[in-house]
């Protein structure tokens, strides 16, 4: 098995054990959409109790990925993904995932 299939084995497992329905073509555009940052420890992550980690998430990815305004409604739905994925070691690529269908942004991925 690969690394990226061992990666989605772990993607679609904190999936399942949220009660999230796994769309894999569209888990794999994320996939896409993150790069090589989920080979590494660091960038594979998401630190969701680190502000500043937020504010990269929530300018890079929903402003600038999936094209959202900075909006009350932005913050909310990051804190409400945050809060959803409860796991201390939340990967970027399932977090994504759920923002983007959270904000029903999967065309912007699917592309």
């Amino acid at each position: 098995m690969s690394r990226l299939d061992d990666l989605m084995e772990q993607y679609i497992s904190d999936l399942t054990e949220m009660g999230e329905p796994v769309d894999k073509k569209f888990l794999f555009a994320v996939v896409k959409a993150c790069g090589p940052a989920i080979y590494r420890k660091d960038s594979s992550l998401v630190a969701s109790s680190d502000p500043e980690e937020l504010g990269r998430v929530k300018n890079n990815f929903l402003i600038g990925k999936l094209g959202l305004k900075d909006t009350e409604k932005v913050d909310a739905g990051l804190a409400e993904v945050a809060q959803k994925y409860s796991k201390p070691n939340k990967h970027r690529v399932v977090f994504y995932y759920l923002l983007a269908r959270k904000f029903k942004k999967r065309a912007a991925l699917m592309r």
